[in-house]
Parts: C-alpha cells; structure tokens; sequence
C-alpha cells in the first residue's frame, strides 16, 4: 500500500519561507519521477515542480522560477520542497505525487491528474499579505 504524507506548511507572511516534505511508502521511491501540486479554491490544481529519479533533472512553473526549490532524499524515501519569497497568490494546498506513467519531469508537471498514480493528503500553505 502506497502511502505519501505530506508536511511543513502553515501560515506565514508574504515574503517569508517554508519547507515542505513528502515521505513516501509502499513503492520505490528512487524508481520515479515525482511532484508537487497545488490547488488554491476555485482554482483547478497545477504541477507546480518535478523531480526526477535521481534529481539530475527538474521542471518549475513559470511563477514559482527562482523562488521554490525541489529536492529529494532517497535515502530517507522524502521529496522536499523550500518555498522562499512567499506571495499571497502562493496560498493553497500543497500535493506530492507520483504518477508511474511519467518519467519526464515536465509530463509529470504538465499531465498529472488526481485520478491516477498517487497523491498525497496535501498540506495547507497560508501566505498574508
């Protein structure tokens, strides 16, 4: 049974950081390509950074370039993400996921959908203004 878990988020002020983590069980983990998603209200959920197998490769979305960071430890099967420049349009939930289907980084990003791979239970980022 697959399990992901995420953690770290919260609420902070707008230019401020946080560091999110996903672990991950029941697959393994140094096989895949994974991500992160995020989902505000109202708003339909994008891959906002992807992670290949061994972190050689990774995709960002336009608006979190030169801000968020994605890394991964698969020693410690945890996928890790450092939002820094916090803006209050960053202010969603936050998902891990892998999607066995995707091994580039940006199909991930670009292509994942909540009805296939597995997802995590999210993680509530909350930037004020």
């Amino acid at each position: 049974q697959v399990q992901m878990v995420e953690s770290g988020g919260g609420l902070v002020q707008a230019g401020g950081s946080l560091r999110l983590s996903c672990t991950v069980s029941g697959l393994t983990f140094d096989g895949y390509t994974m991500g992160w998603f995020r989902q505000a209200p109202g708003i339909e959920r994008e891959g906002i950074s992807c992670i290949n197998w061994n972190g050689n490769n990774t995709y960002y979305t336009d608006s979190v370039k030169g801000r968020f960071t994605i890394s991964r430890d698969n020693a410690k099967n945890t996928l890790y993400l450092e939002l820094t420049s916090l803006k209050p349009e960053d202010t969603a939930m936050y998902y891990c996921a892998v999607d066995p289907r995707y091994y580039r980084t940006s199909d991930l990003c670009l292509r994942g959908k909540t009805n296939s791979g597995y997802w995590g239970q999210g993680t509530q980022v909350t930037v004020s203004s």
